[in-house]
C-alpha cells in the first residue's frame, strides 16, 4: 500500500536531514590533527568510539610492505564498517538496499540508566493497566484503521508500506508480519526486536570490548564449536578458571536454543541479542530490569500469574513459576517438508542416544532438588522478578531462544 506524505511531514524531514548534513560539516571541521589524537586518546577511552577507532588504528599501523591484496582491503573495510554499524546500533548502511522510494532509517539513541532505579518497584497484582495502541503510523504519523499493524510489546503502530520503505520489511518477512500481527502470537517492532537496543554505552563498550578481546568479528555466523570456545574464553576471564562439565552442557543447549533450523551455526542478530540479554543479566538488577518491561509485558505477566494462584495468599509454587519461564517464548512455527521432521516432534528420545546423553545427565541433577523446589511457595512479587529477564528475553520475533531457561 503506498502512504501519501503532508507538505508539513516532507518539510519536516528536509530540515533533519539539513541539521544533520550542517552537524557532519560541523564535525570535520573540527576533527583534530593528526598530531592531536595521540594526546585525545586517554579521553576517548572508555567510550563505543574507542573501540571503533582503535580497530582503524590497528589496520593503519600495518607496514606497507606487507603489501595486501585487494580482497585483505575489502574485507578490512568491512570489518570497521561492521563495528561502526555495531556501536550505533544500526541495521544494513543505506546503499546496501535500493534508496528508491525509501524513508530515512531512524536514529536508535541508546538509553541511560536513571540515579535509582535499582530501587524496589511497586507492581500491584489486583490493579490491571489499560492497554492501548497508538492511533497513528510511527513512522509517517497517519491513521487507516485496520491496515496498521501494532507491535506486541510496545503501543507502536505500522503500515506495511512504511516498514517496506525504511527497509524493516523484506518480502520473506512480510507475510508473517500479516500473520502474526494480529494474533496470539503477535509481532515486534524494529525497536523491540533489537535487544542490542536495551544496552547503555557503557554496557554496550562492555560488550564489544569482549568480543575484541575474543575475535569475534560483527555480523559473522558462530558454528557450535566457536560459540563454545566463546564461551570458554568469556568464563575464563571472568572467574579465572575454566568452565565445568555442566556448565558446557548448558552452553551447548543455549546454542541448539539459538538454532531452532539446525543449521549449525547461530545467526549474527541472534548472537548479539543472546549476549546482549545476558550482559543485562549479569549488569542488572532485578529492579532496574522490571523497569524495562512495557504495559502489556507487565499485563501478560498478571494474565500467567493470576490463574495459577488459586488460593486467598496469591501465591503459586516453584514448579509452577519455572514452568512460566518457558511460556513467554511464543514464537512463529514455520511449516517444516514432512520429509524433514525434528525428532523433537516424534517423541522423545531413546535414553542410548547420544544426542539425549549430554541433556539427560543436567535433567537428572535438576530433578533432584524438584520435590523441595515445588514446596517453595512464591508471591507476585517474586514471580515478576524470576521472570523477567525471560519476558524480555522474548521480545524478539526470531524462532530462536535467546535465553533458555534451566530444565
Amino acid at each position: 500500500m503506498g502512504v501519501l506524505m503532508s507538505r508539513r511531514q516532507t518539510v519536516e524531514q528536509v530540515q533533519k536531514v539539513s541539521l544533520a548534513v550542517s552537524a557532519f560539516k560541523d564535525g570535520l571541521r573540527e576533527r583534530p590533527s593528526t598530531k592531536r589524537r595521540a594526546e585525545a586518546w586517554g579521553g576517548r577511552r572508555g567510550t563505543l568510539e574507542h573501540v571503533v577507532q582503535e580497530v582503524q588504528e590497528e589496520e593503519e599501523e600495518r607496514p606497507e610492505a606487507a603489501g595486501p591484496s585487494q580482497t585483505r582491503q575489502e574485507e578490512s573495510h568491512a570489518n570497521r564498517a561492521a563495528w561502526e554499524r555495531l556501536r550505533d546500533g544500526r541495521g544494513l548502511e543505506p546503499e546496501e538496499f535500493d534508496r528508491a522510494n525509501r524513508f530515512t532509517p531512524p536514529a536508535f539513541v541508546r538509553p541511560t540508566r536513571e540515579l535509582h532505579d535499582d530501587e524496589p518497584l511497586e507492581l500491584s497484582l489486583e490493579q490491571r493497566e489499560q492497554v492501548s495502541s497508538d492511533e497513528m503510523c510511527e513512522i509517517c504519523e497517519v491513521w487507516t484503521a485496520e491496515s496498521l499493524f501494532p507491535c506486541r510489546v510496545c503501543t507502536r503502530v505500522y503500515h506495511d508500506g512504511c516498514l517496506r520503505r525504511m527497509g524493516f520489511l523484506q518480502n520473506s518477512s512480510a507475510v508473517e508480519v500479516t500473520e502474526t500481527a494480529h494474533t496470539e502470537t503477535g509481532w515486534s517492532c524494529y525497536y523491540c526486536d533489537n535487544l542490542n537496543l536495551l544496552l547503555t554505552e557503557e554496557e554496550m563498550y562492555s560488550l564489544m570490548e569482549t568480543f575484541q578481546q575474543c575475535k569475534i568479528i560483527p555480523e559473522t555466523c558462530l558454528t557450535q564449536d566457536n560459540f563454545l570456545h566463546y564461551k570458554h574464553l568469556v568464563h575464563k576471564r571472568h572467574f579465572e578458571r575454566p568452565m565445568s562439565e555442566e556448565q558446557e552442557e548448558r552452553a551447548a543447549l543455549q546454542f541448539s536454543a539459538l538454532d531452532p533450523d539446525k543449521k549449525g551455526h547461530v545467526e549474527w542478530p541472534d548472537f548479539l541479542s543472546h549476549e546482549s540479554i545476558v550482559l543485562l543479566q549479569k549488569l542488572r538488577p532485578q529492579n532496574s530490569l522490571l523497569r524495562l518491561l512495557t504495559a502489556k509485558e507487565r499485563e501478560r505477566a498478571r494474565a500467567a500469574f493470576l490463574p495459577l494462584s488459586q488460593d486467598s495468599q496469591g501465591l503459586i509454587s516453584e514448579g509452577e513459576c519455572r514452568k512460566a519461564q518457558h511460556t513467554w517464548f511464543r514464537k512463529h512455527q514455520k511449516e517444516a517438508p514432512s520429509c524433514n521432521v525434528s525428532i523433537s516432534h516424534v517423541g522423545p528420545m531413546s535414553e542410548s542416544s547420544p544426542a539425549s546423553s549430554g541433556s539427560s545427565r543436567s535433567q537428572e541433577k535438576t530433578l533432584l532438588g524438584t520435590e523441595q523446589e515445588e514446596s517453595r511457595p512464591v508471591d507476585w512479587p517474586t514471580f515478576l522478578k524470576e521472570n523477567v529477564i525471560y519476558i524480555l528475553a522474548a521480545r524478539p520475533n526470531s524462532a530462536a531462544i535467546h535465553l533458555k531457561p534451566l530444565a
